[in-house]
């Protein structure tokens, strides 16, 4: 080669390099900085348009209302919380299920008893049987419910509570993947008993694809499932009588955004959920600082206005729409405040 063409390497100058960190900077922070603002807009409007309470609210109750733990003067103070709520689901924590389905009646000592009192206090108000567990992913601990054998024996568990007293079985399994079609053939089980038994199946569910297909990028790269695709939770809605949709654990950083995000989520479940199914609206009592959770930024307030303003956008005249509590032992004063008047105002 003539050296005279040989081309030379000049090394980047410092303005150069500047100008291409900025860039990349750039090309990071834009599509961020884009989506925090379309979050904020969904926060604003008027929430009147979704109209009033439609007194389908429901409330998370922990574990030591079966337990024994609770007494009459707890369950006074809980029916003060819910005066003028419009509550007409209780969950309480009945379970855990085991990891093979089965559920050990020596959890629940004191629910007849205690669901006997409800209906004298709270009249109107139906006491259904909360049963979760972890599910097993990739070999890990936890119930298979790719296991018919177990889909069997959760079905067996929501006869069992049922004929403790209970009225009606809440499902909340967790993680959950999007697709996963051990829970629709459980969920049509399940259902089937229920609606035998004139009582309501009702289930905890993940959040909807913010963005489309989401879902199939964040499960494996975190190993942990999030969101579910819109499809996915049509499927779970059409097979239960109530969906509670867990809007919370979002990790965003501010009120405004957070707010936003449950607008934005409760317009795609509305835009699936079948009309004779309730869909409720979780709201975050609960005050856990971490990665994946910013208290001061998710506030029962934040979630009640999101969801109006989710309602009023998309099905302002929808009849079975509601907000769920959790969860009754870490909510603060203001939170039930909050949760007791949320209907209330423009």
């Amino acid at each position: 080669m003539n050296p005279r063409f040989r081309l030379r390497l000049r090394r980047p100058s410092a303005r150069t390099l500047r100008r291409g960190a900025l860039l990349v900077v750039l090309a990071v922070l834009l599509p961020v900085l884009a989506a925090g603002v379309a979050l904020r807009l969904e926060y604003t409007g008027d929430v009147s348009g979704a109209g009033g309470n439609r007194d389908r609210n429901a409330v998370w109750l922990g574990h030591a209302w079966v337990d024994g733990e609770r007494d009459e003067a707890d369950l006074t103070a809980l029916a003060r919380e819910l005066r003028g709520s419009g509550t007409r689901d209780l969950y309480v924590h009945t379970g855990p299920l085991e990891f093979d389905g089965s559920l050990d009646a020596r959890l629940y000592p004191g629910a007849r008893d205690m669901i006997d009192r409800m209906h004298t206090v709270l009249p109107g108000v139906r006491v259904q049987a909360w049963l979760g567990q972890v599910l097993s992913h990739d070999g890990s601990e936890g119930l298979h419910l790719d296991d018919p054998a177990a889909r069997v024996r959760v079905r067996d568990s929501a006869a069992q509570v049922l004929a403790a007293g209970f009225d009606g079985v809440h499902l909340d399994l967790e993680p959950m993947y999007s697709d996963d079609r051990g829970f629709l053939a459980l969920l049509d089980s399940v259902h089937r008993l229920t609606a035998a038994r004139g009582v309501p199946l009702s289930v905890a569910t993940h959040q909807i694809d913010p963005l489309p297909s989401l879902h199939s990028v964040s499960g494996p790269l975190f190993n942990h499932p999030k969101w579910w695709s819109q499809r996915y939770f049509a499927e779970v809605a059409r097979r239960v009588d109530q969906v509670a949709m867990m809007t919370y654990d979002t990790a965003l950083p501010l009120e405004g955004l957070y707010g936003g995000y449950v607008a934005q989520q409760t317009a795609l479940a509305l835009e699936v959920t079948p009309p004779e199914t309730d869909l409720l609206v979780g709201l975050p009592g609960y005050h856990t600082n971490n990665l994946g959770r910013h208290a001061w930024a998710e506030t029962v307030t934040a979630a009640v206005r999101g969801a109006r303003l989710g309602l009023a956008r998309e099905a302002p005249s929808r009849e079975r729409f509601g907000l769920a509590l959790y969860v009754d032992f870490a909510a603060t004063p203001a939170d039930w405040a909050a949760y007791r008047s949320a209907w209330s105002g423009g």
